[in-house]
């Protein structure tokens, strides 16, 4: 662990590791939002964090300057932190990875993340991202699960992912994990392509819930479903403003219906197709 500064080593039983990044994997910023929401939730504490020195390139992810006392100036480095939640009543703990992507140096980056869950015994990664894609805000958020092994997917009851094409560093560290022997699963959200407000509170609840089920954590997202009201009133307002985009809503709405009920037996691999079918099209993660 050559790049990573330890602010203490804690204890923690049989951990799983829970990651998203800003940047091409964070449509609506939807993922991070939902780890820092889960962060908060159950008192997550910071104990290392990456340094930004060799995987940044600081003119594409600028660190920015803030007031500490209202004169004195500090300056705020892009990084990745690792912050450990031991759970009471659980026969595991988790370690939770949040900050920007690296810009530089992905397999070094990838090396570094899983030398530290080697370091704790890490059992399994959870990644989270998000896209935007050809949905309607007025459906319910769409979370697609798969995972490279096929016996954990069946496990999990998740999809097999066969996908090929652009990738980013959570495809990166997902490959890292599995050569490694640490199983690895991804979470995806579905965002609609023409809501432009970040972050995206809907997008987050959908990933927070499907953690919450998927690695059985107490958390209360009431505070996230308030946000998500509000949220949903907002964009409601603002495509009534607009009849030509009520009516590209509604057929949307439509495609999305009659998919919904043509899709009802259809395995879950297809569905993975059709989320890797999107980021092969559109290799820049988001389009305006």
């Amino acid at each position: 662990m050559d790049h990573t500064t330890f602010l203490h080593r804690p204890t923690l039983r049989r951990p799983v590791l829970v990651a998203a990044f800003e940047g091409w994997n964070d449509a609506g910023e939807a993922a991070t939002t939902a780890l820092g929401f889960v962060a908060a939730a159950l008192d997550a504490e910071t104990f290392a964090h990456i340094d930004p020195e060799e995987f940044y390139d600081f003119q594409q992810t600028r660190p920015t300057v803030r007031l500490t006392d209202g004169a004195r100036r500090a300056i705020e480095w892009p990084t990745v932190e690792f912050q450990a939640v031991r759970l009471r009543g659980s026969d595991r703990d988790f370690i939770l990875v949040r900050g920007n992507e690296p810009n530089l140096r992905w397999r070094t980056f990838a090396r570094e993340v899983l030398e530290v869950t080697r370091a704790f015994g890490v059992e399994m990664v959870v990644t989270l991202g998000a896209l935007l894609a050809d949905v309607p805000h007025t459906r319910p958020v769409q979370v697609v699960g798969s995972a490279g092994d096929p016996a954990l997917a069946d496990k999990l009851g998740l999809a097999t992912s066969r996908y090929e094409g652009p990738t980013g560093i959570l495809g990166v560290l997902a490959d890292a994990a599995n050569r490694a022997d640490v199983p690895a699963v991804s979470l995806w959200a579905a965002l609609p392509h023409y809501v432009q407000a970040t972050p995206n509170p809907r997008a987050a609840l959908a990933l927070v819930e499907r953690v919450r089920t998927l690695l059985s954590l107490p958390i209360d997202t009431s505070a996230l479903v308030e946000a998500t009201e509000a949220f949903d009133a907002t964009v409601a307002d603002i495509v009534a403003d607009d009849p030509e985009l009520v009516g590209y809503v509604e057929r949307l709405e439509a495609n999305h219906d009659q998919e919904a009920s043509s899709l009802e037996n259809v395995p879950p691999e297809d569905l993975v197709a059709e989320v890797e079918r999107f980021l092969r099209d559109h290799p820049g993660g988001s389009r305006p």
